[in-house]
């Protein structure tokens, strides 16, 4: 008896705790919620003052200003449109609330009817329609908009007067008036083509389609969350090969309260086996954190084991003294630093370090597409002997150079890297270099100049899937706009546990 009561008292204090817990949590998603949608608002009256006094001497540094006020507004209604999202039970907009616009009357018109049958399912009757319902959806194609008009009958039976209508057709977004294609299609314009969401705006408005910036956050923002499962699968993919790449970069987040910026980063996780015959479908995953501790790279890798190529990042350190992650360095890395200095004092030395490594990769040149099998032979006979040579040579010519100049930098940076770059003489998986990993790169870098920043750390989430489906279908070739138009038409109704069946690759085998 003492001891169910001990038991007992145990497990009204266990909930008691977890009551607690949770009491806090909810205490601290509210204030976010609340400093949010101040900073929201007051972004807005900042966007309309500048507005108003947009004249002058100094009209173009206002430009400026307001541009950034509108980008960052941008990824404030985007990071609440990720919350709302996940938010399935949310309220309904009230009545008091703005009303929507109507969609513009000039835009085509397509209609789709959906007719429940034509026998009553009751008593099998004629049926006689007696109403309907319309919903229309603001749709994009290629090059234009039009309006497609959803038309569900409603129809009555002549014998028995019972009412059937066909039921709705499902949308991605419940209560969205923006189609598949055209939340697709904002997602690659700003993603893939680099346009913020207030530039999509103004072009839209050119076409006489009135799709205010907030509308389009949202959509990107419910977009992004709904497609996060097909992102984490994605990364699933990516962790499952022998070798990957990794590689990370600065984004700037905007740091609430302070009118600045904080400094965040992207990472980038790339399997891509097509040199050696391996998996045929290349994939790349990406990550945002608030910062480049150690901790995230660890985080992204607690499942993977295998081979990473990565640059010298002091916190992939730990993962290699696990025997679970094994280093290959890039030899890429090695080459940059002789080219710099080779382009900015003409430096021989660092010129012929150039050609020797040009020899190595016209050796890879000649067994890329073959087996593993086959290239670690060629690499064993060919590329180890001018490897010693390279690592023999920089010896020699760091005894006869200053120890204090940069050129005595680069090759002592070259004699530490070569020595973790060796692994990929005997196993042809391996590259030569991290030049994935940099590829998938660019499109932040091009973005990074349209974005200035983002706007939240749930914005820099939202922006790694979008960038993850994005990269990984142009690595596939495949148009990431039609790819992406096919799965929101679907996704929402898509079971969980088969959602490796929208992958990219699956998309091109069917097409």
């Amino acid at each position: 008896m003492t001891n169910a009561c001990g038991q007992t008292d145990q497990t009204v204090a266990e909930l008691n705790r977890q009551l607690a817990e949770r009491d806090v949590e909810i205490a601290r998603q509210s204030a976010e919620l609340k400093a949010r949608d101040l900073l929201i608002e007051q972004l807005k009256l900042q966007l309309a003052q500048l507005r108003r006094h947009r004249f002058g001497s100094k009209s173009e540094a206002l430009d400026t200003i307001i541009d950034q006020l509108e980008l960052a507004l941008e990824e404030a209604e985007q990071a609440a449109a990720v919350s709302a999202q996940k938010e399935p039970d949310a309220a309904p907009e009230e009545k008091g609330q703005a009303k929507r616009k109507p969609l513009p009357d000039h835009l085509p018109r397509e209609d789709v009817v959906l007719m429940p049958g034509e026998a009553c399912s009751e008593c099998g009757g004629a049926l006689r329609t007696v109403g309907e319902d319309v919903c229309e959806t603001l749709e994009y194609v290629p090059g234009r908009f039009k309006v497609i008009r959803t038309i569900r009958p409603k129809l009555s039976c002549r014998k028995c007067e019972s009412m059937v209508q066909a039921p709705a057709p499902s949308m991605p977004i419940e209560r969205g008036r923006l189609g598949p294609g055209l939340r697709a299609h904002v997602l690659v314009s700003k993603y893939a083509d680099h346009l913020p969401l207030y530039r999509q705006s103004q072009i839209y408005a050119r076409e006489r389609v009135d799709l205010e910036r907030s509308t389009l956050a949202d959509s990107v923002g419910r977009s992004t969350a709904l497609l996060e499962p097909l992102s984490e699968a994605i990364g699933r993919h990516v962790m499952a090969g022998a070798a990957i790449h990794a590689d990370d970069t600065p984004v700037n987040v905007l740091a609430p309260g302070t009118g600045r910026t904080k400094t965040g980063r992207m990472w980038v996780y790339v399997r891509d086996e097509r040199d050696w015959l391996g998996d045929p479908y290349p994939a790349a995953v990406y990550h945002f954190t608030p910062d480049r501790k150690g901790r995230w790279p660890k985080d992204h890798l607690k499942d993977y084991s295998g081979w990473l190529h990565a640059d010298g990042y002091a916190g992939f350190e730990e993962l290699y003294r696990s025997n679970r992650i094994k280093e290959v360095a890039c030899l890429a890395h090695i080459r940059r630093k002789f080219f710099d200095i080779h382009k900015a004092q003409g430096s021989g030395i660092a010129k012929e370090a150039l050609e020797r490594i040009a020899l190595l990769y016209q050796i890879e040149a000649n067994i890329r597409g073959h087996p593993p099998e086959h290239r670690a032979s060629i690499r064993q006979r060919q590329s180890a002997p001018l490897i010693d040579d390279l690592v023999n040579w920089l010896h020699d010519q760091l005894t006869r150079i200053s120890g204090k100049s940069a050129l005595a930098g680069a090759i002592r940076y070259g004699l530490t890297r070569l020595k973790r770059l060796r692994p990929y003489l005997e196993d042809g998986r391996l590259s030569i270099d991290n030049n994935a990993a940099e590829r998938g790169m660019r499109s932040i870098a091009l973005g990074r100049k349209n974005y200035l920043f983002m706007g939240s750390e749930a914005g820099g989430k939202s922006a790694a899937i979008a960038y993850t489906l994005i990269e990984t279908a142009k690595l596939n070739g495949v148009d990431p706009q039609a790819w992406l138009t096919d799965v929101l038409s679907c996704i929402a109704d898509h079971k969980i546990n088969r959602i490796d069946e929208l992958l990219p690759w699956r998309y091109a085998q069917r097409s």
